[in-house]
């Protein structure tokens, strides 16, 4: 690792506290002093088995026990389960992704419902959650907003994990995070080696300024994490970012095909950034149906929305939600 980025590690990297040795009483003064409104952001697609949960806990802590959050959004991206009345019923404001931003159309993709979710709602502070995190994970959302709080030079937290893997009824400690170590960990060291010190770069919870936020684009599919990561460094510099240790991280996870696909998104959107393309734009895998080998190909190629500060129908209804 280079020295700056060791640097980097070992001074902009905090760890979260429970919620037992969390002093919350802090963090609601400094979001009262700096005026500051929290929107957490929660994009799903065909989520029903863990965003009510999930949604509940953060409902009944962050909204009703303790002030820290103001809206608590869960966009719906074309889910075909009940994803969207349970996410409701626990608590959360539920939007499609196709209803916002009516007249930019719909696409397809993580990202796309995070450029939603941006832009629907209000806060200054918004934090980005994954829909199918499991266990109690309700400090996620004190830990990301600290250094926010806190430090007036952070504009974008990174949350860090261990990650375990849970395969067909069996579970390794931390052996999840596959294309984070065989992807996208490697591509980031060689192109951009001052971004070494982040522990999960594709990581889905992150918080950031709406100021900062607005003035990036948004990769429509699951190379969001990593478009972030790159134009915020260009955008705010290395000084700008900061890391949180949140702990353990459960999630539900995918099987190899799936995974492949998710990394030649993120192959795509690195060699983007860095100005070498992505020729074809697309990821051709293999099945075996029994008698031989069949490919199938499947689109990477980066489809990306704008920074939302360039978008003059986010402005004008921000402006009038500001006014108002």
């Amino acid at each position: 690792m280079r020295p700056d980025a060791r640097a980097w590690f070992e001074t902009r990297t905090t760890a979260a506290p429970s919620l037992d040795a969390l002093d919350l009483e802090v963090l609601l003064r400094a979001k009262r002093r700096g005026q500051h409104r929290v929107s957490v952001v929660l994009p799903a697609r065909d989520e029903e088995a863990t965003v009510g949960g999930l949604v509940a806990d953060l409902h009944e802590q962050w909204v009703q026990r303790a002030p820290l959050v103001d809206e608590l959004l869960v966009v719906d991206s074309d889910s075909i389960d009940a994803t969207a009345a349970v996410a409701r019923a626990a608590g959360a404001e539920v939007v499609a992704a196709a209803d916002v931003l009516p007249g930019h159309g719909s696409r397809p993709g993580k990202g796309e419902a995070l450029w939603k979710g941006l832009a629907a709602t209000t806060g200054d502070l918004v934090v980005f959650l994954d829909a199918d995190l499991l266990g109690d994970v309700r400090h996620f959302v004190p830990g990301l907003l600290a250094p926010l709080l806190t430090d007036p030079q952070v504009d974008y937290v990174k949350g860090c994990y261990t990650r375990p893997l849970e395969l067909g009824g069996s579970s390794v400690p931390a052996g999840g995070g596959r294309v984070t170590e065989l992807t996208a960990r490697p591509l980031l060291d060689a192109l951009w080696p001052e971004l070494a010190g982040f522990v999960q770069p594709l990581g889905g919870e992150y918080a950031g300024r709406r100021s900062a936020l607005e003035q990036v684009p948004f990769v429509s599919g699951y190379g969001v994490e990593v478009g972030l990561l790159v134009d915020l460094l260009r955008l705010s510099g290395l000084g700008g970012l900061a890391q949180v240790d949140l702990g353990v991280r459960r999630h539900i996870s995918q099987g190899q095909e799936a995974l492949g696909r998710m990394a030649g998104q993120v192959v795509s959107t690195v060699l983007t950034r860095a100005g070498r393309g992505h020729s074809g734009g697309l990821l051709t895998q293999f099945r075996h149906d029994g008698t031989g080998f069949v490919p199938h190909s499947t689109a990477v190629a980066v489809d990306e929305r704008p920074p939302l500060a360039t978008v003059a129908e986010y402005r004008a209804r921000l402006g009038d939600v500001v006014v108002g």
